[in-house]
């Protein structure tokens, strides 16, 4: 049994992960949060406490025998990773034995600046051990979450899914058209990820510095192709030049719907536009070709692919 400390954990991804180590009845569960304990949270098995991240004291009084602390605080709304940094600095000082920084995405943030407090936390952390280890961490990259295919059909409990450059219902895709390779990225389910964090809760060895995992690696062309297999169609696939793309200038006739509550409604259409340009630039970056350390750590543990995944929302 493990004391398990959720920063942050009751967003989408977090709440994912909660749930899966709540089903196997072997860890002590506390949630760090911001907010009080929302009234329709009775589960028992899950301890509440309210907390200022600013409050390093609070901190370490509220992680005094935690074993594992798990962040999942957004990183684009945590100023200079201020919340983060004190975060750590707490766990060093509680005795925390494992952390894990709110990664939960690519192999590196290149191209994507919304995600750029997730390469400064990882070198803080690199720092902080520079000279002697004084924290175990993980940085746990899925890839992109192959969840998104599927949009809008409802694949999760708890992580909101909006659509992007692939756009499976509408059988159409968005590509870059001076590209200088295939565009090759990692894509794993929301179930997988939160089954391999309980495995790795539980893992005896040493954590890896950097976890990747994949239910598969990919290309843009490949993806397209068993799209069209699938969905009985040929794609309408546009093309969108680097240099525009990178700026965050979507020239496509169209764009995915981004419907996700921490986005204002009135800038969703203007924010898609950006995300989504940027977003296919970073694939052609290998922003999102992740590696394998939990696929080997844990050989035992069979991942989905994306043809499964596919097949299983997409036959009709």
């Amino acid at each position: 049994m493990v004391h398990i400390a959720l920063a942050g954990g009751y967003g989408g991804l977090g709440q994912e992960i909660l749930d899966a180590l709540i089903q196997t009845g072997k860890h002590n569960i506390t949630i760090l949060s911001r907010r009080d304990r929302p009234a329709e949270e009775t589960r028992p098995e899950i301890h509440w406490t309210k907390i200022d991240y600013a409050d390093k004291p609070q901190l370490v009084q509220a992680l005094h025998g935690v074993h594992t602390v798990l962040s999942f605080i957004v990183v684009a709304q945590d100023r200079g990773n201020a919340s983060q940094r004190t975060l750590i600095d707490a766990c060093v000082d509680a005795g925390v034995k494992r952390f894990a920084p709110s990664e939960w995405a690519g192999a590196n943030t290149d191209g994507l600046p919304w995600y750029a407090g997730k390469t400064a936390i990882h070198r803080y952390l690199q720092e902080l051990n520079r000279e002697k280890e004084v924290l175990e961490y993980c940085c746990f990259r899925p890839g992109m979450l192959m969840n998104y295919l599927a949009y809008p059909l409802p694949t999760t409990q708890h992580v909101e899914i909006w659509g992007i450059h692939v756009d499976m219902q509408n059988k159409r895709a968005i590509l870059l058209a001076d590209a200088r390779n295939p565009g090759y990225l990692g894509l794993t389910t929301v179930e997988d990820v939160a089954n391999v964090v309980v495995r790795a809760v539980e893992y005896p060895g040493k954590w890896p510095e950097v976890g990747g995992m994949r239910g598969q690696e990919i290309s843009m062309g490949e993806l397209i192709a068993l799209g069209e297999e699938i969905r009985g169609a040929t794609f309408s696939v546009e093309t969108i030049k680097a240099g525009q793309a990178r700026l965050g200038r979507l020239t496509a006739s169209w764009h995915p719907v981004m419907q996700h509550s921490t986005i204002p409604e009135e800038v969703r259409a203007a924010s898609a536009k950006i995300f989504t340009a940027k977003t296919v630039a970073s694939i052609y970056q290998g922003t999102w070709r992740v590696s394998d350390e939990w696929n080997r750590l844990l050989p035992d543990y069979r991942f989905t692919g994306v043809e499964e995944f596919l097949r299983k929302w997409w036959t009709e």
